[in-house]
């Protein structure tokens, strides 16, 4: 099933094993505008822990996950045909990982996520969804814990913050489930 740019969906679980969290406090209230966290889908290690913050706030607030995954431009462009298989060939792989990802969201804030994919470049492309989409409460990013500093997206995003219509939360990459469920419940 193709995506459109924006679709929201329920899949069945995927072959990520996540330890589900613990059920929400039952003083949690619905709000009238339920928040909605925006994370970045993409191929790191820090996006377990990015998203697991995300879902466990939405969980205890009774809101939504809403998730972007940017398939980059090819960079093999020497014969037409080849770039734009290849680029079909990215799609259908983005599809299949927000599949899965989505089915994780699923099962650990309990509401279906909201799925966009944009193609061109990834920071591009995060900003112009930020200012398009008003519903947005919260961007949630992992922040890698490799040497290399905690990513470029992150970079890029703090760079802009103090111009940003929404706030920014970045999770350490090194937390475990336990640790993220105790700050984020």
């Amino acid at each position: 099933m193709p995506f459109s740019e924006k679709t929201s969906f329920v899949i069945s679980l995927g072959r990520h094993k996540t330890t589900p969290p613990p059920a929400p406090a039952p003083t949690a209230e619905p709000h009238t505008n339920p928040r909605t966290f925006l994370c970045v889908v993409d191929e790191s290690e820090e996006l377990h822990q990015a998203l697991r913050y995300a879902c466990r706030r939405a969980r205890s607030t009774n809101g939504r996950v809403a998730l972007l995954y940017v398939v980059e431009p090819v960079e093999f462009q020497h014969w037409m045909a080849v770039g734009h298989l290849m680029e079909e060939e990215r799609r259908e792989q983005a599809e299949e990982m927000l599949q899965v990802v989505a089915s994780v969201v699923q099962k650990l804030s309990a509401a279906t996520p909201i799925v966009y994919i944009r193609e061109g470049n990834l920071q591009e492309e995060l900003m112009k969804l930020i200012t398009e989409e008003e519903q947005f409460s919260i961007l949630v990013l992992g922040a890698s814990t490799g040497r290399e500093g905690p990513g470029r997206l992150i970079s890029h995003v703090m760079k802009r913050v103090g111009k940003l219509p929404i706030p920014v939360t970045i999770v350490p990459g090194g937390l475990t489930d336990q640790q993220i469920d105790t700050i984020s419940g």
